[in-house]
């Protein structure tokens, strides 16, 4: 048998073969490209990292407005008024010069003297006022200097007779949605001490009533020493935040406590006799940062001029005043975040310390780090380290 006629007889199941190996073949080579390395095409994890952040637009800056009367009462660096002009001495009529005598004159150095009390009254605060400086008459002593003013047993009864003075500007406010925060603290004293702890804040809210906590401690060998706990509670209204109660306890002291009265429209303490007028978005040192937040929320071009703040403190009230410093870029357990720095340098007669504010518009506008400058150097410094959503409802 010839090898043709033999091919001829099996040529079919010889393509079958043929066809089989080639079919092999390109499945082999196939699964060879797939399973050797792949270091040119394999895609890398993202490191746990945030690598973008919300960029706006910082807002044109503007002339802040004048604050009116009744805060500059609480307002030690306010510049004075001008001084009323002296009104001219009356003459006494020609043809009676030679019968009777000239009415009596106002005696200039008392008439300045007065003027000077009036000034001083207008442009010091309460509790720098000279013990023998001249008392303003009742027709131009505004609503707080007759409070402050008043004699311990009749304050209260003036507070509650004055009416409350409206704030010269007003904010928009969108409140940042409730969290909890842990913030790493590290604090440099005036000799050069160095100290690192723990913070935590915890921000509640229902839309209606709000609730503000803060711990702040330094770790000392094993243990760990609460220094500050802040407490705030009330409600929210067209303001922003409508404080009731703000307590604050140090290391060492007794706890205090802050009333904003609202029936009565006056701010109170337990540690002072004193007694404020109670300004429309008036805010405590807890809560501060959260509304500076929601500020930014509703309209970031409310920064474009000075924010002024009534802030109730242990012992007094004062004006706040806060402007933005620019965007920074902070590096924090949560990677790179892109802030805007909010600044309230010190003022003399009021507060002697720096409080720096540094707010996240990508995230809420939560305050992301907080910095305390004294006036003796120390520097407190509070950053994030972790941020917790909560849908609970502050109570």
């Amino acid at each position: 048998m010839t090898i043709v006629s033999l091919l001829s007889r099996h040529r079919r199941p010889l393509a079958l073969c043929a066809a089989t190996a080639a079919l092999h073949f390109v499945t082999i080579d196939w699964l060879g490209a797939r399973l050797g390395p792949q270091h040119s095409t394999a895609v890398k994890p993202a490191p746990n990292v945030m690598t973008a952040q919300l960029r706006l637009a910082l807002p044109k800056r503007s002339a802040s407005a004048e604050p009116p009367p009744e805060v500059k009462q609480l307002d030690p660096a306010a510049p004075k008024p001008p001084r009323p002009p002296r009104p001219p001495r009356p003459r006494p009529p020609a043809q009676a010069s030679a019968v009777a005598e000239p009415a009596p004159q106002p005696d200039s150095g008392a008439l300045s003297s007065e003027m000077a009390g009036i000034e001083q009254a207008l442009a010091a605060p309460p509790e720098l006022a000279q013990p023998g400086a001249a008392a303003a008459p009742p027709a131009v002593q505004s609503p707080a200097a007759a409070v402050a003013n008043a004699a311990p047993g009749q304050a209260d009864k003036q507070a509650a007779a004055q009416p409350a003075p409206q704030a010269v500007r007003r904010y928009k406010v969108n409140l940042p949605p409730p969290a909890e925060f842990d913030l790493e603290l590290k604090r440099v004293d005036a000799n050069g001490t160095k100290w690192s702890g723990e913070a935590h804040m915890s921000w509640q809210t229902d839309g209606s009533k709000y609730k503000v906590a803060m711990e702040a401690g330094i770790s000392m060998l094993v243990t760990r020493v609460n220094l500050l706990v802040l407490g705030s509670e009330g409600e929210i209204d067209d303001a922003g935040i409508a404080p009731a109660t703000f307590t604050e306890k140090r290391r060492g002291r007794a706890q205090t406590a802050t009333h904003f009265i609202r029936n009565d429209g006056r701010i109170t303490f337990s540690a002072s006799e004193r007694s404020y007028p109670l300004l429309a978005g008036a805010q405590d040192k807890a809560t501060i940062p959260f509304q500076l937040g929601g500020i930014g929320r509703a309209d970031v071009n409310q920064f474009g001029s000075d924010i002024d703040i009534l802030v109730g403190d242990e012992k007094e009230a004062s004006i706040h005043r806060f402007l933005l410093v620019g965007e920074e870029e902070l590096d924090t357990k949560l990677g790179r975040i892109v802030t805007w720095h909010l600044a309230r340098p010190p003022k003399p007669g009021s507060y002697s310390a720096r409080l720096d504010i540094w707010l996240a518009p990508g995230m809420n506008w939560f305050p992301v780090q907080i910095r305390n400058t004294e006036a003796n150097g120390a520097l407190t410094t509070q950053t994030i380290s972790k941020i917790t959503l909560s849908d609970s409802a502050g109570k």
